[in-house]
């Protein structure tokens, strides 16, 4: 499975290391994903999903069934 958060849709980006002597090699930088259930009172049922931090601050401001809408409109989740 791919490294993408499934709520923001952040995934890897590539970037820099750069040494005291400056030279610059190639590295990536990870997002902080942790697969986390979740307990979805409208369809009472329990749901899986691989979130970073920033998603699980975000269903944790606007709720889970607003969350998964929105991700669902952007096209990060297609099932839940």
């Amino acid at each position: 499975m791919s490294q993408i958060c499934q709520i923001t849709g952040k995934k890897v980006i590539v970037g820099n290391n750069v040494s005291h002597s400056k030279r610059r090699t190639k590295r990536r930088f990870y997002p902080n994903l942790m697969v986390k259930k979740l307990y979805f009172e409208e369809e009472d049922r329990w749901i899986t999903l691989k979130v970073t931090a920033a998603g699980i601050r975000n269903i944790t401001k606007k709720g889970l069934k607003t969350a998964l809408k929105e991700a669902t409109e952007k096209g990060y989740i297609t099932n839940y």
